[in-house]
């Protein structure tokens, strides 16, 4: 029998991406994409549930499966304020880590950043930092943290200051030692994670830039 994907954060850029690969994979046989509104998806093995963040206790159930894909976010401009923003980037995700560990859920994999420290002065970074600290002590027999630089990829709310990085940063992250901080499109971080997910791996494993990406960096954005 073939295994059942959740994915959270299923219309974000890397979200997208990963429903696609997810819903192609064949020893997949049910993705569940779980969001605040109704969303529609054209792969018969994709079920979509709603579900109230601010309540997720109340949805214990569609936790159950085999994998937790985790690729909630938001930024402070769309949430209002930073306490707004860690309340998506760090208690939505961790309930429903809490919530798929509780369920049974072997394999945990979330969508970090690169830079994650929960000691950072800047306040995204510590955010991220927090939530690894948090879900890493969980008790799923493996857990795999993605931390990307900045994602590339069309956006259905474009974010300028994005945009503006996705062309400065290509040309200057070819100079020794910045490298490291290179932009990264949404669809190898997706693929990566599927292919994470489809093979042995130890309890905890975290996947930097230089494991994502491929030996030749695709030029340019969307």
């Amino acid at each position: 029998m073939g295994q059942t994907a959740i994915v959270i954060g299923a219309t974000g850029l890397v979200g997208q991406a990963l429903v696609d690969r997810l819903a192609a994979a064949d020893a997949i046989d049910k993705v569940v994409t779980l969001t605040r509104r109704p969303t529609r998806h054209s792969y018969a093995k994709v079920q979509n549930q709603v579900v109230a963040f601010d309540h997720l206790e109340d949805h214990a159930a569609a936790f159950a499966g085999d994998l937790l894909f985790s690729c909630l976010g938001t930024t402070r401009k769309q949430a209002g304020s930073i306490a707004a923003q860690r309340i998506v980037d760090v208690e939505y995700q961790y309930m429903a880590a809490q919530l798929a560990a509780a369920q049974g859920v072997r394999h945990y994999l979330l969508v970090s950043s690169s830079g994650a420290n929960a000691e950072s002065g800047n306040a995204y970074l510590r955010m991220k930092g927090e939530l690894e600290q948090r879900v890493i002590v969980l008790p799923f027999k493996r857990i795999s943290i993605f931390q990307p630089s900045l994602l590339l990829g069309h956006r259905a709310e474009p974010r300028p200051g994005e945009k503006l990085w996705s062309w400065i940063l290509p040309p200057l992250c070819a100079l020794p030692g910045l490298r490291r901080y290179r932009p990264i499109r949404a669809e190898q971080v997706a693929a990566k994670m599927v292919e994470a997910s489809q093979r042995p791996g130890p309890a905890l494993e975290f996947f930097r830039l230089d494991e994502i990406f491929p030996i030749n960096p695709p030029s340019g954005s969307d």
